[in-house]
């Protein structure tokens, strides 16, 4: 597992916690190489001078910033240090927040928070003081290049940064011209009472483990059936036609049957669950001595 993502010290008040960045997250994707479809040859990506058509070796690569047009000034590793040394080397804590203020759509990754060797006592001390004050942490930090607005918060014993984005990131709906030939839709009381108690009627207590990548398993079945089958070898199937959205005007219908599924589905599985509490509660005949 990667342990240099970031190493540095984070900063609360007048103490400084010496810890480093781990990942919190495993991302499942399946990686494609793009191939050749004559002989399956892989296809390789050159980086090429644009004056010269001659290939750059990696080590003569720098990064350029173009100020005017094909005109660049030059940076190294050492100008990102020194532009702000007590920011990339400080995740340096701001305020502290509600956590249910904070809105959703500006959270991006999330990492774990690991203490180095003799920071446990103010990295533990800071956790239990956010879990007792039931608060977050917002603060900064720099990263490749890049200054992140982070929140950082108490998970069981152990403190997790959450990636965020900045202000001017976040899209406002209102910004933006996405829904100008949209205008909000009144609906009649019937209708809003039944899709109420269709929410209702779907909700569940969060376990984020019951939710499955289905597209990823299929996909690697898929995979697998073809390596099975030989290497480069085309197995065809029979592909579904996707499922159509149709611009449905009477809503009624359409939320009666949902309703009525969801109570049947219901019915079904709490026989199901009453006839084996049944067999659990039902005592055992002891035999007679």
């Amino acid at each position: 597992m990667r342990s240099n993502i970031w190493k540095g010290a984070l900063s609360f008040g007048l103490l400084n916690i010496p810890v480093r960045l781990m990942k919190a997250e495993e991302e499942k994707t399946l990686h494609f190489s793009m191939l050749d479809e004559k002989d399956l040859s892989p296809i390789r990506y050159k980086k090429i001078n644009a004056k010269t058509g001659k290939e750059v070796p990696y080590n003569r690569i720098v990064k350029g910033y173009e100020f005017k047009k094909n005109q660049y000034v030059v940076m190294n590793d050492k100008d990102f240090k020194v532009a702000n040394v007590e920011a990339t080397g400080t995740i340096d804590i701001e305020n502290f927040v509600e956590q249910k203020d904070i809105d959703l759509m500006f959270l991006e990754r999330p990492y774990y928070l690991v203490p180095e060797k003799n920071g446990e006592k103010g990295y533990f001390l800071l956790s239990e003081a956010m879990k007792k004050s039931k608060k977050v942490a917002i603060a900064k930090i720099v990263m490749r290049t890049k200054q992140h607005l982070v929140m950082i918060m108490v998970r069981g014993d152990y403190l997790v940064l959450e990636m965020m984005r900045f202000a001017h990131e976040v899209i406002e709906a209102d910004k933006v011209d996405y829904f100008k030939d949209f205008k909000k839709v009144k609906f009649n009381p019937k209708e809003m009472s039944m899709a109420v108690d269709l929410v209702d009627g779907m909700t569940e207590k969060w376990m984020p483990e019951q939710y499955k990548d289905t597209y990823y398993t299929d996909l690697k079945k898929i995979i697998d059936k073809k390596i099975k089958g030989g290497k480069g070898k085309v197995i065809d199937y029979e592909v579904p036609e996707p499922i159509k959205a149709s611009n449905v005007l009477d809503l009624m219908p359409l939320l009666k049957q949902s309703l009525e599924s969801k109570k049947s589905s219901k019915k079904v599985s709490s026989k199901i669950s009453a006839k084996v509490s049944k067999s659990i509660k039902k005592p055992a005949h002891k035999k007679r001595a």
